[in-house]
């Protein structure tokens, strides 16, 4: 179950008054600290027991605070007494922006070329060393971006160099093991061939000594006894 709502009343119990008073001024404490973390406040408290115990917290000192407190309140004051001079404060400085402005707009237009009559000698020399001088700044920036550039340029260059001689590297590693893959393939088959070329005169061998053999033998099949042959007669 949730907490019932405390009604907020002087406490009678003494007892009770002064455990409520211990929690809730640290916890005050506790929240102040925080705030003056969080939110980068300057911060003050003072707290005074009904015993008259003190108890005080401030972010940076308590005098300063309070040196601080007072002089808000001062110019709080005055504000409250003279609500006109706020705004006129703040129509001066919107006239002394306008003013500025007006200068600045004159400026560029005669910068720009325009706008030069009235001007003597030596407004005009001015203006001229003026451009001069933004003449200059303009260059510089432009050889400034330049020389990034060039810089830039040169790295991707030489990235681009260092890449290139990988792919040289792995090109020439490639042909490498082309040329062992073909030297295995082609040298595995000449070994065939020379067994094939082998056993085919082995063979061619075989053949010519039994026709040579057969041809030994057929004249003296053929070769009729001389007595016979007389004999017959």
């Amino acid at each position: 179950m949730g907490r019932g709502k405390i009604k907020i009343q002087r406490i009678d119990n003494l007892t009770s008054r002064q455990v409520t008073f211990s929690k809730r001024s640290r916890g005050l404490l506790k929240k102040a600290k925080e705030l003056a973390v969080l939110c980068d406040a300057e911060v003050g408290l003072v707290i005074f027991s009904s015993t008259g115990r003190l108890h005080e917290y401030a972010s940076s000192s308590m005098e300063k605070v309070t040196e601080r407190y007072r002089k808000g309140k001062d110019e709080h004051h005055r504000q409250l007494l003279n609500p006109t001079s706020e705004v006129e404060l703040w129509r001066g400085e919107a006239a002394r922006l306008r003013k500025q402005l007006q200068i600045l707009q004159q400026s560029h237009r005669q910068l720009s070329g325009q706008e030069l009559n009235g001007l003597n000698v030596e407004n005009l020399q001015n203006l001229e060393d003026q451009l001069e001088t933004s003449l200059k700044h303009v260059r510089k920036n432009k050889e400034q971006i330049l020389i990034d550039e060039l810089k830039e340029l040169h790295w991707k260059k030489s990235l681009l160099v260092h890449e290139n001689k990988d792919l040289h590297k792995n090109i020439n590693l490639l042909h490498q093991q082309r040329a062992e893959l073909q030297k295995t393939i082609y040298g595995s088959r000449s070994s065939d061939e020379v067994n094939r070329n082998t056993n085919a005169s082995c063979s061619l061998s075989t053949d010519k000594n039994l026709n040579a053999l057969q041809l030994s033998q057929q004249p003296q099949n053929n070769v009729i006894p001389e007595e016979a042959m007389n004999l017959r007669l």
